[in-house]
C-alpha cells in the first residue's frame, strides 16, 4: 500500500510540474518588422532588413520575383535581433517576394515570407508554396511528460491488480 502511495505521489509531482511548466520555453520570436515592408509599394531596394522580437541567428534571405527567378542578393548578416542583406543588382519593377528563415532565440526556426512591388508595378506576389506557420502547437516536453504519466498509470493499475490478487489468495 506505501508503493502505491508513493507511486501516486510521484504521478501527481509529474502531472503538477507538466502543468504548471513554463510557457516561454515555447515562445518563439517573430518578424517584427520589415524595410521592404509587407506588401509596399517601393522605387527601389538597395537592401533589405528583417528585425525580429528577439536575438536570432543563422539567418537565410531569398528574394523573387513574379515568375519564381531568384535575385543575387550578398550573404545576410544577423547582429542581435536584426538580419540585413545587400541587394548588388536593384530589382526591375515588379512584383517580388522575400523568404526568409532564421532561428530563433529558444533554438527553434522560424520563416515567412514578404511580399511587395517595385517601382509601383502592378501584380500579384509571387505565388509560392505554403508557408510553415510558427509553431503555436504542444511542445516536445509535454508529449514525453504525458507518455510518462500514461506509463506510471498502467503500471499502478498492474501493481494495485497483482497486490489485490495476492491479498485475496492470502485470505483464502
Amino acid at each position: 500500500m506505501r508503493t502505491f502511495r508513493n507511486l501516486v505521489a510521484a504521478i501527481l509531482g509529474c502531472g503538477l510540474f507538466l502543468a504548471l511548466g513554463s510557457t516561454a520555453a515555447y515562445a518563439h520570436d517573430t518578424l517584427k518588422s520589415s524595410s521592404p515592408a509587407k506588401d509596399s509599394n517601393v522605387t527601389k531596394v538597395e537592401s533589405i532588413e528583417l528585425v525580429f522580437s528577439g536575438r536570432i541567428r543563422f539567418p537565410t534571405v531569398v528574394l523573387h520575383d513574379a515568375q519564381g527567378k531568384q535575385v543575387t542578393l550578398d550573404p545576410p548578416e544577423a547582429v542581435g535581433d536584426k538580419v540585413t542583406t545587400r541587394v548588388p543588382q536593384p530589382p526591375a519593377p515588379g512584383a517580388y517576394t522575400i523568404a526568409w528563415r532564421v532561428v530563433s532565440s529558444d533554438g527553434h526556426p522560424i520563416e515567412g515570407e514578404i511580399p511587395f512591388t517595385v517601382g509601383g508595378a502592378k501584380g500579384a506576389p509571387v505565388a509560392s508554396a505554403p508557408q510553415p506557420a510558427e509553431s503555436t502547437g504542444v511542445p516536445v516536453w509535454v508529449w514525453v511528460g504525458l507518455v510518462v504519466l500514461v506509463i506510471l498509470g498502467a503500471g499502478t493499475a498492474l501493481l494495485t491488480r497483482r497486490s489485490r490478487k495476492s491479498e485475496d489468495l492470502s485470505q483464502q
